[in-house]
């Protein structure tokens, strides 16, 4: 079992950047594939960015990619998110997750494992 916490959210300006951090407990960090996903008020729960075990592999939503960078640090059992160029539609409250299996899945449904979440907020 893991437990996840975000943190690094916060309010921006469109085109400005912000780094989320996702801190992870337990020793077996690295046997996870994690995702980071995202929900907006009355919209469901969107993939952005996974990343493999090993950090070798990722995968983005088109609507970051060229713009969001997922990347992990097995040894101080983090996961981050950085993003560039933010606009008001980035605006949403920010989950990292992590799943067992080694597939970069998109679905929600397929993890295992969730923080509480950090607000981004994004204004025009």
């Amino acid at each position: 079992q893991v437990q996840l916490a975000e943190s690094g959210g916060g309010l921006v300006q469109a085109g400005d950047s912000l780094r989320l951090s996702c801190a992870a407990s337990g020793r077996t960090f690295s046997s996870y594939v994690m995702g980071w996903f995202r929900q907006a008020p009355g919209k469901e729960r969107e993939f952005v960015a996974a990343i493999s075990r090993g950090g070798g592999s990722t995968y983005y939503a088109d609507s970051v990619k060229g713009r969001f960078t997922i990347s992990r640090d097995n040894a101080k059992n983090t996961v981050s998110l950085q993003m560039n160029s933010l606009n008001p539609e980035d605006t949403a409250v920010y989950y990292c997750a992590a799943e067992t299996t080694i597939v970069l899945h998109t679905s929600p449904r397929e993890y295992d494992y969730w923080g509480q979440g950090t607000q981004v907020t994004v204004s025009s």
